[in-house]
C-alpha cells in the first residue's frame, strides 16, 4: 500500500450515513478559582528528563517557579522532545525546526520546504515517533494549495541532529487564512492523531466526507486503521471548529481543545466516532443530544486555548488571547484554575516533560502579541502535587 495519502482519496472512501453520537448525562457542576503565584523566572538550562515509569497520578498545579530554557525564538508553534537530544520547536512563519540542545544552545536542525506562511497558517505542529532504532519527525504545515502531514527521518544525534528527506503522509487537506487547526500526537496505540479546523467552511465541519473541522486518526505511513469509526476514512471525530490541543491521561482518555467562535472555547473528551456540534452548537447545550458536550467551556477573551497536555489526572490547556495557564481536573468535577494571567503573554503549546514537570512556550511574536524581552521563551514549569 503506498505511503502516500491524499485527504481527497481518503474522503471518497468514507461512509455516506454520518453515525451521531449523544450525551444524555447532565454536566457535572464545576467550579473556577483563580491561582496566580508569582512567577519566579530563571535562565539556567536544566537536562531533558526521562520518561517516569511508573505514570503520575492525582491533580497536579504550577508552583510559579519557571526555567527559561531558551528565548528568541520566531512565532514558536509546537513543542517535541527528543530524549537527550533535547527539545524541537517548530517555528511558524520562518519554518524551520529548531533544537534546544541539554545544554541549553539552540540551533536550526532542518526546514520544511514548501510551507507557505500567511495569516495562521505555516509550519504548525510537530510530533517525534520512535520505531525500534529509526525516529521519525512527523510536522503539520500550510501550502500554497492544502494542509498536509509529512515525516522526516531524524538522522544523527546530539550536534549531528538533523532532517532526512520528506515522505508525504497525508495531503490535500483543507486550508484557509484561519481555521487550519494543525496539532499533530501520537496517542498511547501508537497512531497518529491529526486536527483540522474547519477552513471556514463551518457547515461542513459536520460533513464526515470533509476533512477539516475533524480530529483524523492513521497510521504512521497514512493508512486508514481498521478500526476507524467511518469505514474507509480518517475521520476520528467531527463537528469541530478549530481544535488545536490533544493529549491523552494515563488510563488512555482523550481530551481535546478547541476555538469557539464568539461565546465559549471548549475541553472535550473524545470518543470515537463522535460529534462534538459544531457549528449548530458551541459551548454547552444539552437540548441536543445528538451532540456530545465540552466538560468545561471558557469565554473566547479568558481562554482562545492552543496546545494541551496530562499530567497525572490533571489537563493543562495553553490560553492565547487569555494569556495564561489553565488546569482542569476532570476527577473533580472539571474544577479549572487559571496560572500566571497577564504575565507571559500568548501561551501557545505546552508539554509533558516527563518527569512531573511541564514545557511551555509563549507566542507574542507570530503577529498578535506584543512581544517581552527575550521573547519567545520556551520554559519548564515546576509542578506540585495539588492537595485536597
Amino acid at each position: 500500500m503506498s505511503v502516500r495519502r491524499t485527504a481527497t482519496a481518503l474522503a471518497a472512501a468514507a461512509v455516506s450515513m454520518l453515525v451521531l453520537s449523544g450525551c444524555d448525562s447532565p454536566r457535572p457542576e464545576r467550579t473556577v478559582s483563580t491561582a496566580t503565584p508569582p512567577v519566579v523566572a530563571t535562565t539556567s538550562p536544566s537536562p531533558t528528563p526521562t520518561e517516569s515509569a511508573n505514570p503520575l497520578a492525582g491533580p497536579y498545579s504550577p508552583t510559579g517557579d519557571l526555567t527559561a530554557l531558551a528565548n528568541d525564538l520566531d512565532a514558536p508553534w509546537s513543542i517535541a522532545p527528543v530524549g537527550a537530544d533535547g527539545i524541537l520547536i517548530s517555528e511558524r512563519d520562518s519554518a524551520q525546526i529548531v533544537l534546544i540542545d541539554t545544554a541549553g544552545q539552540k540551533r536550526v536542525i532542518g526546514g520544511v520546504g514548501g510551507v507557505a506562511a500567511t495569516g495562521e497558517g505555516g509550519l504548525l505542529g510537530i510530533a517525534v515517533q520512535s520505531a525500534g532504532a529509526e525516529r521519525r519527525l512527523f510536522a503539520y504545515f500550510t501550502t500554497a494549495d492544502d494542509n498536509r502531514v509529512v515525516s522526516f527521518p531524524l538522522t544523527g544525534t546530539g550536534a549531528s541532529l538533523a532532517l532526512g528527506a520528506a515522505a508525504e503522509v497525508i495531503t490535500g487537506l483543507p486550508k484557509a487564512s484561519n481555521h487550519n487547526g494543525g496539532r499533530i500526537a501520537f496517542g498511547p496505540d501508537g497512531l497518529l492523531y491529526i486536527t483540522t479546523g474547519d477552513a471556514n467552511q463551518r457547515d461542513r465541519a459536520q460533513d464526515v466526507a470533509y476533512l477539516g473541522g475533524k480530529i483524523l486518526r492513521l497510521d504512521a505511513s497514512g493508512s486508514v486503521p481498521a478500526d476507524n469509526p467511518f469505514a474507509g476514512s480518517p475521520v476520528y471525530s467531527l463537528g469541530h471548529r478549530n481544535p488545536q490541543g490533544i493529549a491523552w491521561r494515563a488510563d488512555g482518555r482523550m481530551f481535546a481543545a478547541e476555538f469557539g467562535q464568539d461565546t465559549w472555547d471548549e475541553l472535550n473528551v473524545i470518543d470515537p466516532g463522535a460529534n462534538y456540534g459544531w457549528p449548530d452548537v458551541e459551548g454547552t447545550d444539552s437540548s441536543d443530544t445528538r451532540f456530545v458536550a465540552p466538560i468545561a467551556q471558557w469565554a473566547t477573551d479568558d481562554a482562545s486555548p492552543s496546545g494541551i497536555a496530562v499530567i497525572g489526572d490533571t489537563v493543562f490547556m495553553a490560553g492565547l488571547g487569555g494569556e495564561r495557564l489553565w488546569t482542569i481536573d476532570p476527577a473533580s468535577g472539571a474544577q479549572t484554575r487559571e496560572f500566571f494571567s497577564g504575565q507571559l503573554g500568548r501561551i501557545r503549546d505546552v508539554y509533558s516533560a516527563g518527569d512531573g514537570s511541564l514545557l511551555l512556550i509563549t507566542n507574542n511574536t507570530d503577529g498578535r502579541g506584543e512581544p517581552r524581552p527575550g521573547d519567545d521563551t520556551l520554559y519548564r514549569v515546576t509542578l506540585v502535587p495539588t492537595s485536597g
